[in-house]
């Protein structure tokens, strides 16, 4: 028997509404607005290497991210930014530090959008017209990277070290020159590696103007603490509607940053939910081996697209009830597990069977949920 259990779609709710900003391009992406978060990466590669980077570029695109940074430090590396800029699927940011002649390069190559650092290129405020004017010319937008690492001499004598205040005055420095020269196409970031300064740098950022911002825990380190950090500090400030595009900046693999990132965004409902795996903590009750099942059922559905939520429990304390509100789901116990399917019990199943199981129907709903958009459920 089959019962379809198609609902009406709502939107999912949110912690706060988007804080107003101004809409700019980065290539064909949208930044700000209404404009859904974005997610970014950088390239790890050599860009001068054009092969390995435009390989990596794909690997990040393939990984869902949204637009991708290269640095450019050397002139080999501007040599190969039209290349990369013609070839890459997603919008390319060039990342500029010390020489402004890479600005123009940049600009000339074809890349979506500059990212330039005040704090470190030489006589930069003096050449801002020059930037904005290029920039408007070739619809390249821009990106005001203030970074704690790297801020103007002057702000830290003033105030000592890379406060929020510090940062913000930065920030808002840069962005009135550019303003001066009516160009308005440009997003601000003011990054530290402390996650409490760096929320709360964006929060009197958010207050001083209707800029899109770009969110970053900078140096955040190795992959579990560069995690959480970011997790910390994107969520303080995405629930309460600040921040227009994002990047995990981690000790790590950059695809793994982009996985981190899309992460935050769907459990903030942000982005669309894929798949969601539910399952038990550590818990004396648990009456099967819930880690591996988790595990397998994790591994088993890696890269599934459709949104499914699979609760995979291990005792009759709140198996039943976390199984029957999941998509998909078991509650297990005496060495056996009963299968939900939106919250029908469908089948029992002996616990060797349970992964098996949990897959073969989770594969059964997303093929329905692909081809009508609404899974059902048949019970046996």
């Amino acid at each position: 028997m089959s019962i379809n259990l198609g609902m009406p779609a709502l939107p999912p709710p949110t912690l706060a509404p988007r804080r107003k900003t101004r809409q700019i391009k980065v290539g064909k992406v949208l930044v700000g607005g209404d404009a859904p978060v974005s997610v970014q990466s950088m390239t790890t590669t050599l860009t001068a290497d054009v092969n390995t980077t435009l390989q990596q570029i794909a690997e990040l695109t393939a990984s869902g991210c949204d637009i991708v940074r290269v640095a450019c430090p050397s002139q080999d590396d501007a040599d190969a930014l039209p290349e990369i800029a013609q070839h890459s699927q997603i919008p390319v940011i060039a990342d500029i530090h010390f020489q402004p002649k890479y600005v123009f390069a940049a600009i000339e190559a074809g890349c979506a959008a500059v990212r330039v650092n005040p704090g470190n290129i030489r006589k930069f405020d003096d050449q801002v017209k020059e930037i904005a004017a290029a920039a408007k010319d070739h619809g390249t937008s821009i990106r005001i990277g203030v970074n704690a690492g790297s801020l103007d001499p002057r702000l830290l004598k003033k105030y000592g070290k890379a406060t929020p205040e510090a940062l913000v005055e930065s920030a808002v420095w840069e962005a009135s020159l550019f303003e001066e020269h009516d160009f308005h196409d440009f997003k601000i970031s003011v990054k530290h590696n402390d996650p409490v300064v760096m929320v709360r740098a964006y929060e009197l950022l958010s207050e001083a103007g209707d800029w899109p911002l770009h969110l970053g825990v900078t140096e955040a380190g190795p992959a579990f603490q560069g995690t959480i950090k970011s997790s910390v500090a994107f969520g303080a400030l995405l629930s309460k509607g600040i921040g227009d595009t994002i990047r995990v900046s981690l000790s790590a693999p950059p695809v793994e940053e982009v996985k981190v990132g899309l992460q935050i965004l769907q459990s903030l409902n942000l982005r669309e939910r894929k798949l969601e795996i539910v399952s038990c903590p550590s818990c004396g009750r648990a009456q099967v081996d819930v880690y591996t099942l988790a595990e397998q059922v994790t591994a088993g559905l890696e890269g599934m697209e459709v949104p499914l939520r699979v609760a995979v429990m291990g005792c009759v304390v709140n198996g039943p009830g976390e199984a029957r509100e999941a998509d998909l789901g078991v509650a297990s116990g005496n060495g056996k597990g009963q299968i939900f399917v939106k919250g029908e019990v469908i089948k029992t199943v002996p616990e060797s069977k349970i992964v098996e199981t949990l897959i073969e129907e989770a594969l059964r709903i997303a093929e329905e949920m692909g081809e009508t958009g609404e899974p059902t459920v048949t019970v046996s």
